[in-house]
């Protein structure tokens, strides 16, 4: 089979990009150079933000002048917020992909394709999607909206307004360096359908609306919430030895075991160092140990009889059930993150933009068929 009939087009390389890159036998992930450890160390997602549209790091002013934009752009728009309130209860997916194509018809650029209306585009939609996804989890525990604080950051605003209270500076920051970690991952499925729907000149919202359709699906988003219902099957009051016997039941059914394995990395998912420590130290902070405890025994014995290593999704989900967050909002919330990347790469198709249109390798029946009359057939 030639390169290009690759099923599901593995390690085809489909365009150039300055954004993003992985060396999946390293284990190295980097946004526009900048090493995603240092990043998650060091950076705030405000910052990643500007990196990816910018490629550059901002200076203090350009930084403060990012934070205020993303600030004024938070609030919903009435109609959106009526319409949130009229739609049916689903799955949280099914609402983001509604809304977000919502927004396009209230945005004071909806009608300009230019690159400054479709970076200001960018940023009022990574602004929104947070709104919308803390939000939605309001609605899911049956508590009022809240309004954006526009004194907070992404992170903390995010959080005040799913709980309704000042996060802590421990959750904030937890929450931020998750933002970071899931805020761009080169071509995968849900980037490449943005990037394919803006290079026909579609616009912004339609394309990123193109990538929360394709990150719905379970084989790209939701890992992370299927880790943490079967910690839950399990129970907080599982023993090791419990653990250990579930994963290998499941080992010996062939069954998956969701956040391991990753289509790129050979070795650890860089991100998923940063995501363990954080759900050892929230855990313990918490006075609920045993989510990490149990999660690292199943990493334990899955990596000894798979050789296969967690990826970004197995230690976010004690992660985020630690810090309260609704199983529902997993997937949408790697949205609020991903945003950014997907913009991004909207802004770079756009910038030098040619119609991706790839070729199938043919395995149909021979050419020519001879058609014959029906009353032959």
């Amino acid at each position: 089979m030639s390169a290009a009939a690759k099923g599901g087009l593995e390690d085809v390389v489909a365009t150039s990009s300055s954004i993003c890159f992985i060396d999946g036998e390293r284990g190295v992930l980097s946004y526009c150079g900048y090493d995603v450890h240092d990043l998650a160390q060091s950076a705030t997602f405000e910052e990643v933000c500007y990196l990816l549209w910018h490629r550059r790091l901002p200076n203090r002013a350009e930084l403060g002048d990012l934070q205020s934009q993303f600030a004024a752009a938070r609030a919903l728009p009435d109609g959106v917020v009526r319409l949130m309130r009229s739609l049916p209860p689903g799955d949280g997916m099914d609402l983001l992909r509604t809304l977000a194509s919502a927004l396009s018809h209230y945005d004071p650029d909806a009608s300009d394709n230019s690159a400054a209306a479709n970076y200001r585009k960018a940023v009022r939609l990574t602004a929104q999607m947070g709104t919308l996804v803390a939000s939605y989890g309001r609605m899911l525990q049956g508590g009022g909206l809240i309004a954006p604080d526009t004194s907070l950051s992404q992170a903390a605003n995010f959080l005040y307004m799913l709980k309704g209270n000042r996060p802590d500076p421990t959750s904030v920051r937890a929450f931020d360096i998750g933002l970071i970690l899931h805020a761009d991952h080169e071509l995968n499925a849900s980037t490449f359908a943005a990037r394919v729907c803006a290079a026909t000149l579609s616009d912004v919202h339609s394309a990123v609306v193109a990538g929360i359709g394709t990150l719905k699906g379970p084989l790209h988003g939701g890992a992370n919430a299927e880790v943490m219902k079967m910690l839950l099957d399990l129970g907080e009051d599982a023993t090791d030895d419990r653990a250990e016997a579930f994963v290998r039941g499941k080992l010996a059914r062939k069954e998956k075991i969701s956040g391991f394995g990753h289509r790129v990395y050979k070795t650890e998912d860089p991100r998923a160092t940063h995501l363990r420590r954080m759900s050892k130290e929230l855990g313990e902070r918490a006075g609920h140990p045993r989510w990490f405890q149990i999660s690292q025994r199943i990493e334990q014995v899955v990596t000894s009889e798979k050789k296969l290593f967690p990826n970004v999704d197995f230690y976010s989900a004690s992660t985020y059930y630690t810090m309260g967050i609704p199983i529902d909002l997993y997937t949408p919330i790697f949205a609020v993150s991903r945003v950014s990347g997907w913009t991004a790469h909207i802004l770079e198709q756009l910038a030098n933009n040619r119609l991706i249109r790839p070729r199938a390798d043919y395995v149909g029946p021979t050419y020519p068929q001879r058609f014959l009359p029906r009353d032959q057939r």
